[in-house]
């Protein structure tokens, strides 16, 4: 619960157009990007915020809470997928790579770049060896995505960009005309 709750608050900073804000401090916030998936059965756009990693021009994350995640279960219902990362949108294909050979070198990188998040659930993935990562992460899925194309125009992220300047702007007229009486 505490989950959806910070999820939405992200969700809100990168529509707001904070992405790079809240990339700012990826030591302790780790490095977040928007993954927006179809929903399996309703077929609406859902929002995720995830940890990636870049690696060879392609992007991967990884669900934690392994196999049961609902935007896991979507983007392999439906692998087209949108990334908002904090200087670019793009459309691309998801693919599970859990099963991969490389999944343990990918998962390490999605790890470190996530910041307080891996070593909150006993994930140490600077301190511990192959072994122990292996055994610590058995059900978190690995998924690589494929940036296809550059996306632009309404939808994406900022597009509540004009909200924070309106309201930091009402809230100075506000106190303003407090002073005042």
């Amino acid at each position: 619960q505490r989950f959806k709750k910070f999820n939405r608050f992200m969700l809100l900073m990168w529509r707001l157009g904070f992405g790079k804000w809240v990339n700012s401090m990826p030591r302790w916030s780790g490095r977040i990007m928007v993954l927006v998936h179809r929903g399996r059965k309703s077929g609406a756009r859902r929002y995720t915020p995830v940890n990636y990693a870049q690696i060879d021009g392609d992007l991967y994350c990884t669900a934690g809470f392994g196999p049961a995640a609902d935007w896991y279960k979507n983007i392999l219902a439906d692998a087209d997928v949108e990334v908002w990362l904090p200087d670019s949108w793009w459309a691309g294909v998801a693919e599970d790579m859990t099963k991969s050979p490389q999944r343990l070198t990918y998962l390490r990188e999605v790890l470190r770049n996530s910041g307080l998040a891996a070593p909150m659930f006993g994930v140490n993935p600077a301190a511990m060896d192959d072994e122990e990562l292996a055994a610590a992460t058995t059900d978190y899925q690995l998924v690589r995505i494929k940036r296809t194309k550059a996306r632009t125009g309404p939808g994406g992220p900022g597009d509540l960009a004009c909200v924070w300047p309106a309201a930091t702007f009402f809230l100075l007229l506000v106190l303003l005309r407090r002073k005042k009486k």
